[in-house]
């Protein structure tokens, strides 16, 4: 469910206050934040943060593309490590009983009275 119109979007109170002290000092130092669930406004644009996502702190640089977007959706979670070993090896086996059984087998051509006008 999404949030109420007439409430605006949710950024965490202390995350604005950095982002307004950012802008003054114009420094090139990311904001560190926790607040996974603030919404990216316009202007958060042109700022870095390093946004946390459970083990580590992911560094992320708002662009205009990102507004209307949480944080939380930049910083991945979990980690794809691939599929069990047992998966490839029966792919595997999958695709070499796929292919032609000696190596010099060549399809044997369709005459021009098969094909199909």
């Amino acid at each position: 469910m999404s949030r109420s119109v007439w409430k605006g979007p949710f950024v965490d109170p202390s995350l604005l206050k950095k982002v307004e002290k950012h802008k003054s000092q114009s420094s090139s130092m990311p904001i560190k934040t926790w607040s996974r669930k603030s919404t990216i406004i316009p202007e958060f644009i042109g700022v870095s943060f390093l946004i946390h996502n459970g083990k580590k702190f992911i560094p992320i640089k708002i662009s205009e593309e990102m507004v209307g977007h949480k944080l939380g959706e930049f910083s991945p979670t979990r980690q794809f490590h691939g599929h069990t070993p047992a998966d490839k090896k029966a792919a595997q086996t999958a695709a070499s009983s796929d292919a032609p059984k000696t190596p010099g087998a060549v399809k044997p051509k369709e005459d021009a009275t098969n094909v199909k006008k």
